[in-house]
């Protein structure tokens, strides 16, 4: 695949933690390319590395060696202040914890990413309470995050990080914390509301039950990409 037309292309990536005898290698030479418009799904055992990489990919982390390119710019090499307004367009994330604002409403913190693109308050607010109503939660949007349980929190990470209509959506651990069925709804709608042509998903889980799901599975072990399969042809740990 052409790099530049790829989501993300990363070549020979490297990035250690520490030094001396604290020194960590949590990336040894990955290569990997994530096609525009697919699921992808970033699985292995804990400390593999799949954060680390998600991390780089998204240019939170810079990493040591190598290259990593979003749809061919390299973010690494970019100012901070251009990198920064440039993930603020172009990147949507759904962290594990969730990290909704305590003292926000559920409409007030979906619009974060419209009000940190300068976008008015109002408008901002009025648009996070559709993409609320998208993910099926639009009669909470005054709610804040304490009066939601674990699910509906859930869902207003997701609502917030598709509501700037991102290019490159970023999930870690989406489903770890819920159970069989709640998980495969919230996957369902990570589908029908993140994946298209114009939009590309990477999801870091240990979860084989949501699998299913996934256009390509990306394996790593120890720092590395050991394996890619298509769709759910690989087997559980």
């Amino acid at each position: 695949m052409d790099s530049a037309a790829a989501a993300i292309s990363c070549t020979g990536v490297t990035k250690t933690y520490g030094s001396g005898q604290s020194r960590v290698t949590a990336l040894r030479g990955v290569d990997l390319e994530v096609r525009a418009g697919e699921l992808l799904m970033l699985v292995g055992p804990s400390g593999c590395g799949k954060t680390t990489l998600i991390s780089v990919a998204a240019g939170i982390l810079d990493h040591d060696e190598g290259e990593c390119l979003v749809f061919g710019q390299d973010l690494k090499a970019m100012p901070q202040s251009r990198r920064t307004a440039l993930r603020g367009r172009t990147i949507g994330f759904v962290f594990q914890a969730f990290n909704l604002l305590p003292t926000l409403t559920a409409a007030e913190n979906v619009a974060i990413p419209l009000l940190i693109n300068g976008m008015g308050r109002r408008e901002a607010v009025d648009r996070g309470r559709a993409m609320l109503d998208r993910v099926s939660i639009g009669d909470r949007w005054r709610d804040i995050p304490s009066r939601l349980s674990g699910g509906q929190q859930q869902r207003v990470a997701i609502a917030r990080a598709l509501v700037h209509d991102p290019k490159l959506v970023v999930c870690d651990e989406p489903t770890s914390s819920l159970d069989h069925e709640t998980g495969h709804r919230v996957m369902d709608l990570m589908r029908e509301v993140a994946v298209g042509p114009d939009r590309t998903l990477v999801v870091v889980t240990h979860d084989a039950r949501i699998f299913e799901f996934a256009d390509r599975i990306a394996r790593m072990d120890d720092g590395r990409i050991v394996e890619i399969r298509e769709g759910t042809r690989i087997e559980q740990d």
